[in-house]
């Protein structure tokens, strides 16, 4: 019963309980806290691109799939480009077999990496070429955004204008493919 009332007072704008933003903002400022401030507000920014990079890296792997089972039917993963295929295989074997990690191991598309991603749709092009303006435009665009996220994977810091050209070609994309 209180749960039901509880809604009542959330959807008029009423706080009930404790702040989630308030505590989850709290946990982040206490696991910062012991390091300096630069370093600090590197890694807040660094963390905003990375939050964008894992979105966008995740449609794409969703606007493949989406496409795939549609025009090749849900059998649409044993008509990979072969390499790429067994690459992922041998990726998720290994996360079946050796990881202590829980998390999603189903989705064979998930362990493609990334440059792989665009050789998968240049090798359907067909399917993708009313959509995306040239295979040169998005192998050049998604050769660029592998080194950086690379880069961020390694938690190195990039330059301000390298920012700007990850969020532009993030832009791009999504205007291309309409989100």
């Amino acid at each position: 019963m209180f749960e039901a009332e509880a809604e009542t007072f959330r959807r008029a704008g009423i706080q009930i309980g404790a702040s989630t933003t308030e505590a989850e903002e709290n946990l982040l400022r206490e696991a910062l806290a012991p390091f300096g401030v630069a370093r600090r507000n590197s890694a807040l920014e660094m963390a905003r691109l990375y939050a964008v990079l894992f979105c966008f890296e995740n449609e794409l792997r969703d606007f493949i799939r989406d496409a795939l089972d549609e025009k090749e039917g849900q059998d649409w993963q044993d008509k990979l480009p072969p390499k790429i295929k067994e690459y992922a295989e041998g990726r998720r074997d290994t996360a079946f077999k050796d990881s202590w990690l829980e998390g999603e191991k189903a989705d064979l598309l998930g362990f493609v990496d990334f440059g792989q991603l665009a050789q998968i749709v240049i090798a359907k092009w067909d399917y993708f070429k009313d959509i995306i303006p040239t295979q040169h435009w998005l192998k050049q665009r998604m050769d660029e955004m592998e080194k950086a996220r690379n880069f961020i994977a390694h938690n190195r810091m990039l330059l301000p204008s390298e920012f700007q050209r990850l969020y532009m070609y993030i832009a791009d994309w999504n205007r291309v493919i309409g989100l």
